[in-house]
């Protein structure tokens, strides 16, 4: 049999050793150190075991915790810490034989099991150490939301949010304290006064109001992207998106971000997607930033440059897309110089830049597609199209 690990990670409730599994007991019965935050040092009764408090800032108590291999610790934290927990940081920098978890009750679990709602239909936000834009996506009427919130403040930053946003009308569910003594529940409308709470604290919401809904199909609006005109327009965005073909995990290089519509809408397709967009102008790279945070997408690296300069060090995509600044330059090294199997896509409005997406085409393969658009106007008392200029796109792999 191997020889048992130094580290046991134990999740915590507010009801203390009441709560706990007796695995998690006999752990900390035969721990020579705990470490944890001081709220939950206190929940346990006095051992034989010397005492740590994790201090401040996080990461200083991780190394502190890592100092202590060789000895017998129990690692406290809030209930699964797995979820939206300590658990993940700490395994990141342990190896396998080095720790084994006793995960407790999850707040969301708790929450669930007091509102009579089911996990599964409900989305679960971490906004402890997030911004609240976070749920911007999740946000339209009949949807349940549980957030776990940093402090009792952030109950009344959470309803303003809301209702600026068009959701005051939601039922917010205020649980303080779940599964212990202390436990308090309160109901009250997003829009109403809040009052004080104290943490832990989870929300559990009803979102109900008249507030605008971010459509879950690529392509939309123009209007939820703040721009100068420099923005790939709604219909070839979503032929672009789809030309794309995002994929789990996956990270794009949005080059000329503009706007950043492209690489915002490629990160909102799925969580684990990364992007890096690639603008030269600060005010529309402060603007692609801006976009981003307001829609609740934090996974975009902006990067202040012109390609193909400032591709040089970055981490590698396995999908590309070329916005503007589109020269031979830029085509050339992106042909010979990205990994093999990288996806490329190039929109081309010009003349110039249409016999340059022509040649690469007739050089390295793929398709192209010529889009053209037109759209109603007022033509005297009646109505008339009005066209838009044509556009060349031109997908690869590499």
């Amino acid at each position: 049999m191997s020889e048992a690990p130094w580290l046991t990670i134990v999740g915590v409730g507010e009801d203390g050793p009441d709560g706990l599994c007796s695995a998690s007991r006999r752990a900390l019965d035969a721990a020579e150190v705990v470490m944890g935050p001081p709220r939950h040092l206190a929940l346990l009764p006095e051992g034989e075991a010397e005492r740590l408090s994790w201090p401040v800032p996080f990461a200083d108590g991780v190394e502190q915790l890592l100092g202590l291999r060789g000895r017998r610790v129990v690692a406290l934290a809030s209930g699964d810490p797995f979820w939206f927990g300590a658990g993940a940081v700490l395994a990141r920098r342990l190896s396998p034989g080095d720790w084994r978890a006793l995960p407790g009750r999850s707040c969301f679990a708790l929450a669930a099991a007091r509102l009579g709602w089911p996990l599964e239909d409900t989305v679960c936000l971490g906004l402890h150490a997030a911004p609240l834009a976070r749920m911007r996506p999740a946000l339209a009427p009949g949807r349940r939301l549980l957030a776990l919130l940093r402090d009792g403040a952030a109950v009344a930053q959470l309803a303003g949010y809301l209702a600026q946003e068009g959701f005051g009308a939601s039922d917010l569910h205020i649980m303080e304290r779940l599964g212990g003594p202390s436990e308090r529940l309160a109901r009250q409308r997003a829009d109403a006064a809040v009052g004080s709470h104290e943490a832990p604290v989870c929300v559990g919401v009803e979102v109900d109001g008249a507030g605008r809904v971010l459509p879950l199909a690529s392509g939309r609006a123009d209007d939820w992207f703040d721009s100068d005109g420099q923005i790939t327009k709604r219909p070839v965005r979503a032929l672009t998106l789809s030309a794309l073909a995002p994929r789990p995990f996956e990270h794009l290089w949005d080059i000329g971000g503009g706007s950043g519509s492209i690489a915002i809408e490629w990160l909102l397709s799925d969580a684990s997607l990364t992007a890096t967009t690639i603008e030269p102008r600060p005010d529309r790279a402060a603007r692609i930033t801006a976009n981003a945070a307001r829609l609740g997408v934090e996974r975009l690296r902006v990067v202040p440059g012109a390609a193909p300069a400032a591709l040089e060090e970055l981490e590698p995509p396995q999908a590309v897309f070329v916005g503007g600044g589109l020269d031979a330059d830029l085509l050339k090294w992106l042909t010979t110089r990205l990994p093999r199997g990288t996806r490329i896509v190039a929109n081309a409005v010009t003349l110039e830049a249409e016999n340059l997406l022509i040649s690469a085409q007739a050089a390295h393969g793929g398709d192209l597609l010529r889009v053209q658009l037109a759209e109603t106007r007022p033509l005297g008392r009646k109505r008339g199209w009005q066209t838009a200029f044509p556009i060349l796109q031109w997908s690869t792999v590499s």
